[in-house]
């Protein structure tokens, strides 16, 4: 007599909880495009028209990204894997999405890459109470309810036949969508390419996919040598003394706020006693972010031209300026150089534990100064010197000055600018350009005071610019296309000693008059070499923004 299976009348409470594949990738799609994506509402919500027609667009658009993520979703939603994908999702999207809603930044290739060359100061300037709760409630949370939610999977050959059953309803789907609102949808996307920048995460994944194929391809590239023929010209031998020619590169300086350059309120108090100082008022970047503009502006191609992977496979200004016979030297207080001076001698500064200028692993840029006198003392030959700055770099823009150069009060004292006014945030920002002030106008007078046994020079160029809230975004890296002025109008300027001026025929009167001519990086690369009169096929006169003021031209 067989007995009554009792056992199964009752149903393990788990399996009332657990659910299909594809309705968790239903679910998570549902969340990841209402949740995570606050930001990419808020701007549609500003660039689509009230009304009907308007709330139809953004039902459309809404329902086709939704769809395109349950496609793939559904596609991944095998055992073994399923749950560790979205896992990562939600962390990394939290992460983003918090990046995204503080600062406005639209997330791209170039935006990833910055990211990864930071360093560990700066990547600790952006942490906060609230990224953490961002990430823990966003993403650890939610990922640890999803680990232990039970998903019920069929056998592989049923499993398989529901996902293409619902990969073409997907498909579907978004040809629906698609012919329903074609020209709604055409339009919208064709003029707001930054919409695919906002959309979380297929922006950054999508770029690390292109920032990652760009590394390979970059490993498997020998070094291609540029100007070989570079040698010193003829006019070299008038000259009378050893040169030192100092490049600044700037860091965030925005030429709207510099006092010398136009700005309302006084920042560069120093500078605008400096005599024989030159102000450049129209000069634009190649990039956005150092990761772009530091390597763009040292090489020969030009923004229009620029690829990164060309740039970091093929030398630049330095390595010509070297094979010339120049010591050329890289002195940095940043994350680096980029590597535009991997193949010349390089001091990292910004680690150094000097008790005055230094603190909690970070030194103020007159750490670039120190031993300066001694450097000068000790030159042997003609020389180029770049000091990087940490300059103007957010958003801790109060940490980037000692604190007798706050000038401008109240200052925002959070890296979380959302919490702050506008006016505290400008203050901060602006402080950082007074101490840069009296950075470079120290430098000046360091340059000046040896002027009589060495011909000194210094030129200062910002890599980018910043934004401090215009139009709802913060720091920098938008891309290029879609960046605010703000973020691509940089300080430019230059001081030459009376030697200098005669050895390398420089005539600053005409290059004052010159101060409102439209210039770029573009013009550094061809410029260096036309200051320096170094001869090389490279050489482009006519983006040499000191041949117009040149007594004597060098020859190409």
């Amino acid at each position: 007599m067989q007995l009554p299976n009792y056992a199964s009348k009752f149903v393990d409470p788990s399996d009332r909880l657990a659910l299909r594949p594809e309705t968790l990738a239903f679910l998570v799609s549902l969340v990841l495009l209402a949740i995570y994506n606050f930001p990419l509402w808020h701007h549609l919500f500003s660039i689509v028209p009230a009304g009907a027609s308007g709330l139809g667009m953004r039902i459309a658009f809404g329902a086709m990204v939704f769809a395109i993520f349950n496609l793939v979703l559904v596609t991944l939603s095998f055992r073994w894997i399923f749950k560790p994908v979205l896992v990562f999702l939600l962390v990394s999207s939290s992460a983003v999405a918090y990046f995204m809603s503080q600062y406005g930044v639209l997330v791209d290739k170039n935006m990833l890459r910055n990211v990864a060359e930071t360093d560990v100061g700066e990547v600790r300037d952006l942490l906060s109470v609230r990224l953490f709760l961002f990430i823990f409630f966003l993403g650890i949370l939610p990922s640890w309810l999803l680990w232990r939610l039970p998903v019920k999977h069929r056998p592989i050959h049923r499993e398989l036949i529901v996902k293409c059953v619902l990969a073409l309803g997907c498909v579907a789907a978004l040809g629906l969508i698609a012919l329903g609102n074609y020209q709604g949808l055409a339009s919208l996307l064709r003029n707001h390419h930054e919409l695919r920048m906002l959309v979380v995460p297929s922006n950054y994944l999508g770029a690390s996919f292109g920032y990652l194929r760009e590394e390979l391809a970059l490993n498997q590239q020998p070094l291609r040598r540029i100007g070989t023929d570079a040698h010193k010209a003829p006019a070299w031998k008038t000259h009378k003394r050893k040169s030192l020619t100092v490049l600044v590169v700037g860091e965030s300086a925005r030429a709207d706020n510099f006092g010398v350059l136009g700005y309302g309120r006084n920042t560069t108090p120093r500078l605008s006693k400096e005599d024989g100082l030159l102000t450049f008022r129209n000069v634009h970047s190649c990039g956005t972010e150092t990761a772009v503009s530091v390597p763009c502006m040292f090489s020969n191609m030009g923004r229009a031209g620029y690829d990164a992977t060309q740039a970091r496979s093929q030398e630049g200004l330095l390595d010509l300026l070297k094979r010339a016979g120049l010591t050329v030297s890289w002195h940095d207080n940043q994350s680096g150089c980029k590597g535009t001076c991997d193949r010349v001698a390089f001091m990292q500064l910004s680690h150094l534990k000097d008790p005055g200028l230094c603190v909690d692993g970070e030194c103020h840029d007159e750490i670039l100064l120190k031993g300066l006198q001694d450097y000068i003392d000790k030159l042997k030959d003609d020389s180029v010197l770049v000091l990087h700055q940490m300059g103007s770099h957010g958003p801790d823009y109060f940490k980037r000055y000692p604190s007798q150069f706050e000038t401008f009060t109240p200052v925002c004292t959070s890296n979380a600018l959302n919490d702050c006014s506008r006016e505290s945030i400008t203050n901060a920002y602006d402080n950082t350009l007074v101490y840069t002030d009296y950075v470079v106008s120290s430098l000046i007078d360091l340059l000046r005071k040896n002027q009589d046994k060495v011909d000194t020079a210094m030129l200062y160029l910002s890599d980018h610019g910043e934004s401090l809230g215009e139009y709802n975004l913060f720091l920098h890296g938008t891309p290029y296309v879609l960046a605010p002025d703000q973020q691509k109008h940089v300080a430019m300027l230059a001081w030459f000693s009376d030697s200098y001026q005669q050895d390398f025929a420089v005539a600053s009167d005409c290059l004052a008059r010159e101060r409102d001519k439209l210039l770029s990086q573009d013009n550094l690369f061809h410029s260096m070499l036309g200051l320096l009169e170094i001869q090389t096929g490279e050489y482009n006169a006519s983006l040499d923004m000191f041949a117009p003021c040149r007594a004597t031209e060098t020859e190409s």
